[in-house]
């Protein structure tokens, strides 16, 4: 099954799934995944899937292993190192001996950017598969449970991104420039040049394509990365180790950590990366960036805002696809994503029309049974409704939906679970009330208010006092109102139109914070070299034209 330089991969795949039957060997669900050591449909309390460490090429466990339970039922399913202090010196001391000018650059291995270009061409072809892709979109539904369609898009973009990196497209990301000098001989060259030891701390809601995008990025540029993941979605990116190796990627190239934040923090102060990726919670990223001297790319919280502009459509058409895409943006997977609509400034004409109504009524559809509202990894129900009554305390505040815990589960307590929820708050207690009103919940929880043309002024106030400028939207073809609002905002990832959204970013273009200098983008050229490459320019003066002679001191 391995060869893959003498037989398409299909034939192969073809091949293998014959000789099996052939012989009698019971048939695996997923007949593409001879390389998982894993089955996402039978991890359980009687068959629990025991995760593993990798370092310098050698998977191995730890002498202290957490078990993680279901988010559904809090049934025990997962084994999975909790890697003590006594533990990380292999992994330092790796990290360490990574030289600075990186595994390769434009002048040292050059042939690694084919190489890594190969090996991107191999993992797409599996994931184009039926069976690779229902593969990850179930391993990715049993540590992070989203609906299919949330699930098999995180694949499908994923995948997409990989795409865009095969052949001889890493070598390009490290594309450089030349410019003349001042006489014969001299010239100046702009090369891209890697990092070394890197680190890449990802989160939980997107257990495959953040730390996928990221992890690849680090490596296209020439970087050797440490990658630590959550836990709970250990698994997933375990999987992924094991798929690029299947297709060729040296397993020294990566090491996979799996550790509680102390120990994870205690690596990363004792090994210093060179830079380190972080995708998380603002406290944390404020912490790594003192621990590390600054060293950071940073893409933490978010209190995303979306503004419905005056224009309001005339069609159902054109209405409910904005009301959709708010619902769409608040509530898929539960809320648990960066870029989740946190505040909702929606122009009186679009209360006239109905707006709030139909928010309602696309809330209610949402329920446990398709994973399209779902367990609350990071917030507790008892956390969650104290936070409830204290918003609801504003003056002028109110319940629009939701507010109650979801009935019928097996949810384990640990776990935050509650109906699609929505409190509109009276724009004028915005800024009285900032720290309670502007709390980003990572849940499916909104903030909704209405303005007038007189009071845009203020919610431009309001925008501007906001922390993080992850992502927003300004619904409307108005194109002044537009202009208005986007060139007095500052939002690193914005939506514009009657079809902008805040959430849903693909490969194709940038996403990541702006106004902060430590900001990190993903998923484009762009965003690979601003994070995980540096500039290095290397001046040639090779000529000494005849008949020079010494000059006068100067």
């Amino acid at each position: 099954v391995v060869q893959w330089r003498s037989a398409p991969i299909s034939h192969v795949m073809v091949c293998a799934r014959s000789a099996r039957q052939a012989a009698g060997v019971g048939r695996r669900r997923f007949a593409t995944t001879s390389w998982a050591t894993i089955d996402p449909d039978v991890m359980s309390a009687a068959r629990p899937h025991t995760v593993k460490n990798l370092c310098n090429g050698e998977w191995g466990t730890s002498s202290s292993m957490l078990t993680m339970v279901d988010p559904l039922n809090g049934e025990p399913y997962l084994k999975v190192p909790d890697t003590t202090r006594e533990e990380l010196e292999p992994f330092v001391q790796a990290l360490k001996r990574t030289p600075k000018s990186g595994l390769h650059n434009p002048l040292k291995n050059p042939d690694r950017y084919l190489m890594l270009g190969d090996v991107s061409a191999r993992v797409v072809e599996i994931m184009r598969s039926k069976e690779g892709e229902d593969f990850l979109t179930r391993l990715i539904q049993r540590v992070a449970p989203k609906s299919d369609a949330q699930a098999r898009g995180e694949v499908k973009v994923t995948r997409l991104f990989m795409e865009n990196f095969c052949g001889d497209q890493p070598r390009f990301l490290a594309r450089g420039f030349t410019v003349s000098g001042d006489h014969t001989g001299q010239q100046s060259v702009g090369y891209r040049w890697p990092f070394g030891g890197v680190a890449v701390v990802a989160p939980f809601n997107f257990p495959l394509e953040i730390p996928v995008l990221q992890l690849m990025g680090a490596l296209y540029m020439g970087n050797r990365p440490t990658l630590k993941v959550p836990q709970l979605q250990a698994p997933v990116m375990e999987q992924w180790m094991h798929l690029l190796h299947h297709c060729g990627l040296p397993k020294t190239d990566i090491d996979f950590l799996n550790a509680g934040g102390a120990v994870t923090n205690d690596f990363l102060v004792r090994s210093q990366p060179r830079v380190t990726q972080f995708t998380g919670g603002c406290e944390v990223a404020e912490k790594l960036a003192l621990d590390l001297r600054g060293k950071v790319r940073i893409e933490d919280a978010g209190f995303d805002w979306k503004i419905l502009g005056p224009d309001v459509p005339t069609s159902r058409e054109g209405f409910d696809y904005v009301a959709f895409t708010c619902d769409q943006d608040a509530y898929a997977y539960s809320g648990q994503k960066c870029s989740a609509q946190s505040a909702l400034f929606m122009h009186e004409n679009w209360a006239k029309a109905g707006l709030e109504g139909k928010l309602v009524e696309l809330a209610k559809r949402r329920n446990i049974g398709d994973l399209t509202v779902g367990p609350v990894i990071t917030w507790s129900n008892k956390k969650f409704f104290a936070f409830l009554d204290q918003i609801l305390k504003v003056p002028g505040a109110r319940l629009i939906c939701g507010g109650k815990p979801l009935q019928g589960t097996k949810i384990p307590e640990q776990y935050g679970h509650w109906e699609p929820t929505a409190v509109h708050v009276p724009l004028d207690q915005f800024l009285p009330h900032f720290d309670i009103v502007v709390n980003e919940v990572f849940g499916p929880f909104q903030v909704v208010t209405t303005y007038k043309d007189s009071d845009i002024d203020l919610v431009l106030e309001i925008c501007e006092r906001m922390e993080h400028h992850l992502t927003a939207a300004v619904v409307s073809n108005d194109v002044e109102f537009r202009r208005k609002i986007l060139a007095n905002t500052v939002n690193g990832t914005s939506y514009t139109g009657i079809r902008a959204r805040t959430t849903g970013a693909p490969q194709n273009h940038w996403f990541g914070p702006a106004g902060d200098p430590r900001g990190a983008g993903i998923g484009t050229a762009e965003a690979i070299r601003l994070v995980w490459s540096c500039h290095r320019e290397i001046i040639t003066d090779e000529h000494v034209p005849a008949g020079w002679t010494i000059p006068k001191a100067t």
